[in-house]
């Protein structure tokens, strides 16, 4: 008979003990599965939840805030730098080096959840995941001209039960104390399909719909045109035309000195404008030397700062997150050790029970080391099946999780998830295994056969 069937056979003799301290094994085995796959999904998550562009330009201030604030729509947008300095990236200097610049106004929620001013090749020029394409699972994307259009993401229109053609008013958080006042209702038109980015938990609304709200109308240029007494026409609206005899008194029809006093009007109204940041996709290919130096030009500029979101994402979880992870894998570990010590405390009193036992097969001619040997191979047996255990109820339990987890997160997670850190297990097992089965095992290796055989009646 192999030393396995032996082994095997001892746990089934105390099959109900074999199993509590598998079970016990299985616990802390299903910790550390789920602190390394929950830990390792989120990770991934954060850090190719910014995939889609290279850079963000936003106010001086915190780098780690300027992300929170606009790749997840966390925390307080710092500042806000002016729409004009976006001119820079699409027609100015370096616009040879940026593929894609993307406008972004942040500060407003609704019902919990960010509100972002945005146009919309936010979502037919950038990607996310590994290039993937935004899709919408309902209506599709909203259009430069319809002002008041609006896209939501996947959790919000789970969780606030929104359709189409839902309106809604954002709620300033900073900078507006006056609430709704003032802001216009927008109209859902699409609803993006999920994307396990921290855009599922966010609203888009047109960003010239946003500027043309009443609440933003309130900057220079509107009071200027009071002063002026050219009246409160609608945002964004051409002032009233002068009859034809008084334009040809005042201008001598100089049709392009109107033009030239439009655009400028035009210009001046946007100078009054402000974003949070601008998102940037740079094109190092046409133009690789300026590409690569514009963080550093940027940032030597009193205007603006250039953040790479990846390395700050990289900087937050290798310093901060990674410890915080760190700690709960010790503290799972350790549960497993205490677990192993269970093995070693059921087998070693179990053997007063089993010294009769031993001197038989050793009566029979088994060397010591042959015993010693079958402890330990029940040893491993009990933590290789707690860890078997401990995998499916960890993955299991990730399962049970994950629609929770995607739902308060936005954060996608499979019970099919699998860490290459989890492959360490076994072997550490079977070390554990080997370490806690020693002292039973020596305990074994040490049994008197002649004062076993005769104790027993």
């Amino acid at each position: 008979m192999s030393l396995l069937r032996i082994a095997w056979r001892s746990i089934q003799q105390r099959a109900l003990a074999s199993a509590l301290t598998a079970f016990t094994v299985g616990l802390g085995v299903a910790l550390v599965v789920a602190v390394l796959v929950i830990h390792g999904v989120i990770d991934q998550s954060f850090r190719r939840g910014s995939q889609g562009y290279d850079l963000i330009i936003g106010a001086k201030g915190s780098p780690l805030q300027l992300v929170l604030n606009t790749v997840f729509h966390l925390s307080q947008p710092i500042e806000t730098i002016p729409y004009t300095y976006l001119e820079e990236f699409t027609l100015g200097r370096f616009a040879p080096a940026v593929e894609v610049a993307i406008p972004v106004c942040t500060g407003h929620d609704y019902r919990g959840f960010s509100v972002v001013a945005t146009v919309p090749d936010a979502f037919e020029r950038l990607t996310y995941l590994d290039g993937r394409e935004y899709a919408f699972a309902e209506g599709a994307n909203f259009r430069s001209e319809n002002y008041f259009d609006a896209v939501i993401g996947s959790t919000v229109a789970k969780r606030l039960r929104m359709k189409l053609g839902d309106t809604f008013t954002p709620v300033a958080t900073v900078g507006e104390p006056g609430g709704e006042e003032g802001h216009e209702a927008f109209t859902v038109v699409g609803i993006l399909q999920h994307t396990g980015t921290p855009n599922d938990r966010a609203l888009f609304v047109n960003l010239e719909g946003f500027y043309r709200c009443e609440a933003h109308q309130h900057g220079a240029s509107f009071e200027e045109k009071v002063l002026a007494g050219e009246g409160l026409e609608s945002p964004g609206e051409p002032d009233a035309k002068p009859e034809s005899g008084e334009m040809h008194a005042e201008h001598g029809d100089h049709d392009s000195d109107a033009d030239e006093h439009e655009h400028a009007h035009e210009h001046d109204h946007e100078s009054h404008r402000a974003l949070s940041a601008i998102l940037l996709v740079t094109d190092i290919d046409r133009q690789p030397q300026l590409a690569m130096s514009l963080p550093t030009v940027v940032n030597d500029e009193a205007v603006a700062q250039a953040v790479m979101p990846s390395r700050v994402i990289a900087e937050l979880f290798d310093g901060i997150v990674g410890n915080v992870q760190l700690l709960l894998l010790v503290l799972a570990v350790m549960v497993v050790v205490v677990a192993g010590v269970g093995i070693l405390v059921s087998i070693y009193n179990s053997m007063n029970d089993r010294r009769h036992e031993i001197a038989v097969i050793r009566a029979l001619g088994a060397r010591r080391t042959t015993v010693m040997s079958i402890i330990l191979v029940e040893s491993i047996l009990l933590s290789l099946g707690g860890g078997v255990l401990g995998v499916l109820i960890g993955h299991g339990l990730t399962g049970l999780l994950a629609p929770t987890i995607a739902e308060q997160t936005g954060v996608l997670v499979s019970p099919f998830s699998f860490q290459w850190a989890e492959l360490i297990l076994v072997p550490g097992l079977i070390v554990l295994a080997t370490l806690v089965g020693y002292l039973p095992a020596l305990s074994a290796y040490r049994t008197d056969v002649a004062k076993a055989l005769a104790s027993t009646p």
